[in-house]
């Protein structure tokens, strides 16, 4: 009884730990975000070279809804119930096709430009600004077309991240309907999996020693217009 008892409080600090990524803007949670595989575990990837780094989906299942932003305007993101790990905060977008359906389109391919990256601040630990916190506020680029978009949020925790697997990924996607947009079509785009390696350095790193004095994150470089 003892032992059933351990074995149940020991899963549930261990849930408690992790969170997901399920809401954008005023909606309710997986409305316009495609709901990850992680809704009622809060579990996370492992593996980047596992197909659920890419919205943390093992088969497409679209949102209900998209979300309508203006180009150039800033949405938030929200986390259930906090990012209670040690990492950076990264933003991807992929443009769906025109013709495609955003509720249907999976994301393959070389399509995912990064919109955001976070940088710690150094000095006797990393200082995270996403560190439990609830929300993240993005913004949308100004110059990007318009038309509809997967927003790819992903949460790289680096706490147990000084071996090759130890970085947990918090990942989901919304559906959101950009307006407003320019012409530009960025360039340095990725796939997932393919952006990442388990050796890159600023997934597999030691953050607590020897402190280090800088980080690079995963990834291509953050578009610019």
């Amino acid at each position: 009884m003892l032992a059933s008892l351990a074995l149940v409080l020991s899963t549930a600090l261990s849930a408690t730990a992790h969170y997901t990524l399920p809401r954008v803007g005023n909606g309710a949670d997986w409305q316009h975000v495609r709901r990850a595989d992680n809704w009622q575990d809060n579990g996370f990837v492992g593996s980047v070279s596992s197909q659920q780094i890419r919205c943390f989906q093992n088969s497409v299942a679209g949102a209900s809804q998209t979300y309508n932003v203006s180009a150039g305007s800033q949405l938030t993101y929200y986390v259930n119930p906090n990012a209670y790990h040690p990492g950076p905060m990264q933003f991807y977008l992929a443009r769906v096709p025109d013709g495609q359906d955003v509720t249907r389109w999976d994301g393959s391919g070389a399509v995912w430009f990064k919109i955001y990256h976070e940088q710690p601040t150094f000095g006797s630990q990393l200082g995270w600004p996403s560190l439990n916190k609830g929300s993240f506020p993005v913004t949308i680029p100004r110059c990007i077309r318009s038309g509809y978009y997967l927003l790819r949020a992903e949460h790289i925790a680096l706490h147990s991240a000084s071996s090759a697997g130890g970085a947990q990924f918090y990942i989901s996607c919304a559906q959101i309907g950009v307006t407003g947009g320019g012409s530009t079509e960025p360039s340095n785009k990725v796939s997932f999996p393919g952006a990442y390696s388990a050796s890159d350095p600023g997934i597999q790193i030691n953050i607590n020693w020897p402190i280090p004095t800088s980080y690079r994150n995963p990834g291509p470089p953050v578009f610019q217009c």
